[in-house]
């Protein structure tokens, strides 16, 4: 039921982007390229959209529903869509979201959100209107807000931006991970050496040289730019490295530190980062220290608990993940449980700063993760879900070669 409710919404949007004329007509891949759009604009209406509406006294919730919405974001642009690659996707957004104005989104608001013409900003299940008293926004209250659509047309556009060109360098890094930075190929790849070396000499020197360059400039312009955003660019440009580095040790069966990779989960979540610190600037406000710190635990338990559900794909196209890391450190029969250790020591650091936070913001953010973990597909058990190791890869080597020649 949800999904023909889905697919509604979805026909819904395609006929309104054809009435107003924001559709692809210039590609080989119309339908796919327009259900994408179409995607992207609902996205944009039922998330992001109602996720401005908070008012004042909410406003500390915002960096929580930002987070949320960006996975989505982020999940939309990684999930499969016809025969649209990333690339393809990221020109997509780049192209047409300074398209979509705000009459654009003024009629789309009615037309697409369940809501009809209000603006619910509880969708995100981090507030709810007990807790914000008037906070549920009708579409005249907007209007009358003159340029409330335009600077959410601007933030978005400035966030995807953001959003667009990290995710870019990362597919950029990948690319290379599997080629130490002295030289040694990975012959498993069945790139040409002299080819594969020159092809990756260039990409390393576009990560050396000053990536975040047009962002700092971006951000600068608009006056958004700080200290702790450029020092959270180093962050990315440090994890990056220890990627490489950490991802052609295990090819190549060279040791690896511990030491480097709990450096290197702790750096990868710079992302949204990132974003959280432009989200205080554009708002205005001193960055609150515990909620970012509350969000730097939970970022890291999420990014375990990604490795534990992507280990063997990750094992496959050789991608830093924790658990590969342990087992090369610990061994097979340790991993496991310094992994557990891990997560046990975190889950403590994670409840006090839970309980650090307002009381009602505590409250809603882990009704919102027990929604998410419902909407996961676990209904019975904790709440939160439970924690679970795969079995463990010993020859990754055999592995790969076993499922590559299965054809």
């Amino acid at each position: 039921m949800e999904e023909l409710r889905k697919l509604e919404q979805v026909q819904e949007t395609l006929s309104f982007m054809q009435s107003r004329g924001v559709v692809v007509s210039s590609s080989d891949n119309n339908d796919d390229s327009n259900r994408f759009l179409a995607n992207l604009i609902l996205l944009l209406v039922v998330n992001f959209l109602p996720a401005l509406a908070l008012p004042s006294a909410c406003f500390c919730c915002f960096p929580f529903i930002l987070k949320e919405n960006l996975t989505d974001f982020h999940a939309l642009k990684v999930q499969p869509s016809g025969k649209l690659d990333m690339a393809e996707k990221c020109s997509l957004i780049l192209e047409y979201v300074p398209k979509l104005s705000a009459s654009f989104l003024e009629e789309a608001l009615p037309r697409l959100s369940q809501e009809g013409t209000q603006v619910n900003c509880f969708r995100s299940g981090i507030v709810n209107e007990n807790d914000c008293g008037e906070a549920l926004v009708g579409l005249d209250g907007m209007q009358r807000a003159n340029s409330t659509l335009e600077d959410f047309s601007f933030l978005f556009y400035l966030l995807s931006t953001v959003v667009v060109f990290l995710v870019q360098l990362d597919s950029l890094n990948e690319k290379i991970v599997n080629m130490p930075t002295d030289g040694v190929t990975v012959s498993e790849r069945g790139f040409e050496e002299k080819a594969y070396e020159k092809q990756v000499s260039k990409l390393i020197d576009i990560l050396k040289s000053d990536p975040f360059r047009p962002l700092v400039s971006l951000l600068e312009r608009h006056g958004l730019l700080t200290e702790r955003i450029v020092e959270e660019f180093r962050c990315g440009e440090e994890y990056w490295a220890l990627e490489r580095k950490l991802c052609c040790a295990l090819m190549t069966k060279k040791e690896i530190s511990v030491e480097d990779v709990m450096r290197a989960i702790h750096l990868k979540s710079f992302d949204y980062r990132v974003l959280n610190l432009i989200l205080y600037q554009l708002r205005g406000e001193e960055v609150n220290n515990l909620h970012m710190e509350f969000l730097s635990i939970s970022e890291f338990l999420v990014e375990i608990s990604d490795d534990l559900f992507d280990y063997e794909d990750d094992v496959l196209e050789n991608n830093f993940n924790i658990l590969r890391m342990f087992v090369r450190i610990y061994g097979p029969a340790t991993a496991p449980t310094m992994i557990a250790k891990y997560i046990t020591e975190s889950e403590e650091k994670y409840n006090r700063l839970l309980k650090s936070l307002d009381p009602q913001l505590s409250s809603n953010y882990q009704r919102r993760c027990e929604e998410a973990t419902k909407e996961g597909g676990k209904i019975t058990g904790h709440p939160l879900g439970t924690w679970s190791i795969p079995p463990l890869i010993v020859d990754e080597e055999s592995y790969r070669y076993n499922l590559l020649n299965m054809k």
